[in-house]
C-alpha cells in the first residue's frame, strides 16, 4: 500500500512499480478545488495512478470506518508512506511488516516537516535520505537504511529536493526488497550528539521568510537558497514586497545600514548584510511576475538617492 500526495512521492511510486513490486492500492489527498475557475485539481500521486491503473483511495479522514474496512481488505503485507500526512495508529499498525517512510534527511538529524529546507538555512554541508518505521512519535522509528547527499555551495532548496526524490526512491527500492528477504537490521534512533538547530525541521512559516538583514551575509544567503523556489525568502522595497529567489553574496567591510540598498539602475541591486552585500538576481517584486534583476531594473525607478554609478 502506497501514501503519497506531492510530486516528490510520484518519483518512489513510479520505483515501486518499475521494480515489480505489487502495489495493491494508493492512498492520496481528496480532490480540491484550484486556480480562477476553483476547478477540482488532483494530487500528482493520483495522476500517476490513474495513468498506471493503480487502485486509488482519497479518504477524507483516515479514520473512517468504511475507509478501515476498505484498507483492510486490501490485505497489504507493507505500507510506504512518502510525502503524506500523520497517520493514526490504527493506520500505521495495520499490516504484518509495519509501515515504512521515506525522510529527507539523515535522521534523527531534521524530524519534521521542512527538513530540505532547514539543512540549508542552517549551512549544512551533507544531508542525506532516511527510511525507517512508524512509531507513534513524529520521525522516531527505527532507522531501516540511509543515504548520504552533499549539499552545495550554491544549490537550492528545490535543487536538493529534485536530486532528494531519485535518491529516495532508489533506496526505498532498495528497503522493500531488503524488508521481503529479511536482511536489514532496524537501528533504534539517538539524538544526544545533535546541535539545537540539528533537531528539528519545523514547518515554515511568513515570519521565517522575511529576512533580517542584520544576520551575517552567509545566513541570509542561506535563508534565500533555503526558501527557493517557495515559500521564497523576502524583503521590502520601497514599501513593497520583494521576494528574493536566487542572489549572490559579497563579503565586504562597510559602513552602510543593515537593509539599506544600492543600485545602478542597470545590472546590480544590493542589500547590506552585517558584513557584505547580498546582491539580488531572481525576484518577484509584488504586483509584478518573477524575472532576472537587469529586466527589473530597466523597467522600475528606484529612489535616487539609493542609487550609485556602477563605474
Amino acid at each position: 500500500m502506497f501514501m503519497g500526495t506531492p510530486e516528490f512521492a510520484v518519483a518512489s511510486l513510479e520505483a515501486l512499480v518499475q521494480a515489480g513490486c505489487n502495489i495493491v492500492g494508493v492512498i492520496t489527498a481528496p480532490d480540491k478545488p484550484a486556480g480562477r475557475g476553483m476547478k477540482l485539481s488532483e494530487s500528482a500521486v493520483k495522476k500517476y495512478a490513474v495513468e498506471n491503473g493503480l487502485h486509488i483511495m482519497q479518504p477524507e479522514k483516515l479514520k473512517d470506518p468504511s475507509f478501515l474496512e476498505e484498507l483492510k481488505s486490501l490485505h497489504a503485507d507493507l505500507q510506504i508512506v512518502v510525502a503524506f500526512r500523520m497517520l493514526p495508529e490504527v493506520v500505521w499498525n495495520m499490516p504484518p511488516m509495519g509501515t515504512i517512510n521515506v525522510h529527507g534527511s539523515l535522521l534523527p538529524a531534521y524530524r519534521g516537516a521542512a527538513p530540505i529546507n532547514w539543512v540549508i538555512i542552517n549551512g549544512e554541508k551533507e544531508t542525506g535520505v532516511t527510511t525507517f518505521k512508524l512509531q507513534h512519535q513524529i520521525d522516531t522509528g527505527n532507522i531501516l537504511l540511509q543515504d548520504k547527499i552533499p549539499v552545495h555551495e550554491d544549490e537550492t532548496a528545490g535543487e536538493l529536493h529534485d536530486v532528494m526524490k531519485e535518491v529516495g526512491a532508489k533506496l526505498l527500492v532498495k528497503t522493500v526488497q531488503g524488508i521481503a528477504e529479511n536482511s536489514i537490521r532496524e537501528v533504534p534512533q539517538h539524538n544526544e550528539n545533535l546541535s539545537e538547530a540539528q533537531k528539528h525541521a519545523p514547518k515554515i512559516f511568513t515570519e521565517t521568510c522575511q529576512i533580517d538583514w542584520t544576520k551575517s551575509t552567509n545566513e541570509v544567503y542561506n535563508l534565500i537558497r533555503g526558501l527557493s523556489p517557495y515559500p521564497t525568502a523576502f524583503t521590502f522595497l520601497q514599501n513593497k514586497l520583494l521576494k528574493i529567489y536566487k542572489a549572490k553574496k559579497e563579503l565586504k567591510n562597510h559602513q552602510a545600514k543593515a537593509g539599506s540598498y544600492e543600485s545602478d539602475s542597470k545590472t546590480y541591486l544590493r542589500f547590506a548584510c552585517a558584513d557584505g552585500y547580498i546582491y539580488a538576481q531572481d525576484i518577484q517584486l509584488e504586483g509584478k511576475k518573477r524575472m532576472q534583476i537587469e529586466d527589473f531594473l530597466r523597467g522600475y525607478r528606484l529612489n535616487s538617492e539609493d542609487t550609485k554609478d556602477n563605474k
